[in-house]
């Protein structure tokens, strides 16, 4: 059964008539561009055809009322006594909750019944998906106009001041501003975005490697500290705005690791705009040479893979209907993505996931992925 339908059915069983409304919002995985994001750089995204989903009906005072098919959870709160709870899905919902009456829009309550699908834990984004889709439920209930970069902004500001979770924009725009078929160029910096269509007869493969991100808060503060020295020497606001003739002209005078720190995100801004491009000329075998490239730089320079990661990367690239392959997310565990040729995806996830288990004893789940739309309205 859909999720679409689950959600229906649930919300007849509980409130004894159908849904006015059926909104959706979904995951994501980023095909090229990782620690470019606060750096000011550029990211490469795509939504996912998996989703969270609400069904829901309006009410006529200011409480909202949801139940989690996926946690088997009540939740109820009234919008005018908005107070943080020990840390539960529905905090999501809250912090949507309070981040757009913050920004001066007046809400109404709604009846709710929340499912999802994208893997919680999986650098995948449930989290977003489940910040948009409660902010077009809002939108429904509520009448204001949607705007992606806003919603996406709000839902950003829930998750790192109401959740307490420090993100970057990427997550947020593009489960708000996909488009099926393509993937979302983002320039993080003014948060313009352009739609690149994805290469023909192709489907991008998430391969989570069955290892959680040990993203040590110490790991990930250092690396934003060592981009911060790097960008202060060469004398601009981000390492989005040097170029690779500054830095092979002046990079001598960086001690060894923020150099390589500093040519991590240099070549990858520049790899995520290239990338962009070849997917418009629809270069599968371009595209997959600068996901391969990207993996190299965040292993070896900017060093945030690990065995298993490296592994499941080098059983993607060498399959023969792989174009390329590289990790995804902040690293140090997680899923990395590969670009693979349609016809023969069942055979490559088939043999791919058998031999990351013998190397690694480690089971790997594996999604094939399409590129679906953002967060919307569809019932």
């Amino acid at each position: 059964m859909s999720l679409h339908q689950q959600v229906t059915d649930e919300f007849e069983r509980r409130y004894g008539v159908k849904p006015q409304a059926v909104v959706r919002a979904p995951g994501r995985v980023n095909l090229i561009g990782e620690h470019t994001d606060y750096n000011d750089g550029f990211v490469l995204p795509m939504a996912i055809n998996r989703a969270t989903w609400i069904a829901l009906r309006p009410r006529n005072d200011r409480v909202v009322r949801v139940y989690s098919i996926e946690f088997k959870d009540a939740a109820e709160f009234e919008l005018d006594r908005l107070e943080k709870t020990p840390s539960r899905w529905v905090e999501y919902v809250k912090g949507v909750a309070w981040a757009l009456q913050n920004a001066g829009y007046v809400l109404t309550g709604w009846d709710g019944v929340i499912a999802g699908d994208v893997p919680i834990g999986a650098g995948l984004s449930s989290s977003a998906a489940l910040e948009l889709a409660t902010a077009r439920a809002f939108g429904v209930t509520s009448g204001f106009p949607w705007s992606a970069p806003i919603m996406a902004k709000l839902g950003q500001k829930a998750e790192n001041q109401w959740v307490g979770m420090n993100c970057g924009i990427m997550d947020q725009m593009i489960s708000a501003a996909g488009k099926d078929g393509h993937a979302l160029l983002i320039d993080c910096r003014t948060l313009d975005s352009q739609l690149v269509p994805l290469p023909p007869n192709t489907l991008v493969v998430v391969l989570d490697t069955a290892t959680r991100r040990g993203l040590v808060d110490s790991a990930y503060n250092e690396r934003r500290a060592q981009c911060e020295a790097a960008a202060q020497y060469f004398g601009v606001p981000a390492l989005r705005d040097v170029t690779m003739e500054m830095f092979e002209a002046r990079a001598a005078g960086l001690d060894e690791v923020t150099r390589r720190r500093a040519r991590h995100v240099i070549t990858e801004n520049a790899r995520t705009l290239e990338a962009a491009e070849v997917m418009r000329r629809g270069d599968a075998v371009a595209l997959g040479k600068l996901m391969d490239a990207s993996h190299a730089s965040m292993r070896d320079d900017f060093e945030i893979s690990r065995p298993e990661m490296d592994k499941m990367v080098e059983l993607a690239q060498a399959h023969p209907a792989s174009y390329g392959a590289r990790m995804t997310g902040g690293g140090f565990g997680g899923a990395a993505v590969a670009l693979v040729r349609a016809e023969v995806v069942g055979e490559f996830v088939t043999i791919v996931g058998e031999r990351y288990r013998q190397a690694t004893g480690l089971k790997p789940a594996i999604y094939v992925c399409e590129a679906t739309n953002g967060a919307e309205v569809v019932g």
